[in-house]
């Protein structure tokens, strides 16, 4: 596993023992406070736009929670966590390695840990995004970071509820210890399923390019029907808007047979966006390119 995470993302100095399957990211994701013994007196940052489980996995801690896209939005406040997720679910906006650099300096100056859910990492179109425990982010030292992954998105493994942390060798020790009392022990048929995605190369870059030929038809459409289209340079969605309401595209759309998220499900400022899936079969995206510019 190690090494197919330094071919695939340029991580370079973990150890085995620095990796742990996870039951799924989300139930990572969701229960990582509480894991950490994190409580009220304890404040965990998520992104301004993002899926609620971070949101979820603080308050099921009893903690408080900030949301913040940059570190000035904290003023004074130290932190026990801070949730990070390039590409974006739901925006597929990239953070580039001065941003993390910041990021790390910053967190690593006041003993706070950084948690990079970084599931979408492998879908790069017009940006590609680097993991946090990348040497050009952290200079090869994982010391309070944390690198979140899954097989659902690269591997279509989500019926598995295959995913992996890594970072830390020493807080990934703890969360081992804490998960294996707890129950929470991925069923070794998994993990092999986990370590031969890994390995096959072939069928991640497939599974790239077939979301790839998606995104090209379809974000034209979009753009030709009078959306914007919004970062969305990586990741398994178009963040796109009309200048209107969210729940007023969904409807314009749902006329049409397309289905597609409101943005404010992920924030208040999402409130004039809608998140579009690529995940639909080539039939179902053709349909809609075809509702689109009819």
């Amino acid at each position: 596993m190690v090494a197919a995470l330094e071919r695939r993302y340029g991580i370079t100095g973990l150890t085995e023992s620095a990796v742990l399957p996870v039951i799924g990211t989300k139930e990572l994701i969701a229960w990582l406070p509480t894991l950490l013994g994190l409580g009220a007196d304890d404040l965990v940052v998520v992104p301004e736009l993002a899926y609620p489980t971070y949101d979820v996995g603080a308050r099921l801690a009893g903690a408080q929670v900030l949301y913040a896209d940059s570190l000035t939005q904290l003023g004074p406040q130290t932190p026990a966590l801070v949730f990070v997720n390039s590409p974006s679910n739901p925006t597929g906006q990239v953070l580039g390695v001065d941003h993390l650099r910041k990021l790390v300096g910053w967190a690593r100056d006041r003993g706070v840990l950084v948690a990079s859910d970084e599931c979408y990492l492998g879908l790069h179109w017009d940006a590609e995004p680097v993991s946090v425990l990348h040497p050009s982010v952290c200079d090869g030292d994982h010391t309070g970071l944390l690198a979140v992954h899954s097989l659902s998105k690269s591997s279509s493994l989500a019926g598995y509820r295959a995913g992996f942390v890594a970072g830390d060798e020493a807080v990934v020790g703890e969360l081992l210890a804490v998960r294996k009392h707890a129950g929470m022990m991925v069923p070794r048929p998994v993990q092999a399923a986990i370590v031969a995605a890994l390995d096959d190369d072939a069928h991640e870059r497939e599974q790239r390019e077939r979301y790839r030929r998606r995104r090209g038809v379809l974000l034209p459409a979009f753009q030709s029907a009078g959306f914007t289209v919004d970062h969305s340079e990586a990741g398994l969605y178009l963040w796109v808007t009309r200048g209107e309401p969210c729940r007023d595209t969904v409807g314009w759309l749902a006329q049409r047979g397309i289905l597609a998220a409101p943005g404010e499900f992920y924030g208040p400022r999402g409130a004039r966006h809608v998140r579009v899936a690529l995940t639909a079969t080539d039939e179902r995206i053709a349909a809609a390119v075809d509702r689109l510019t009819d």
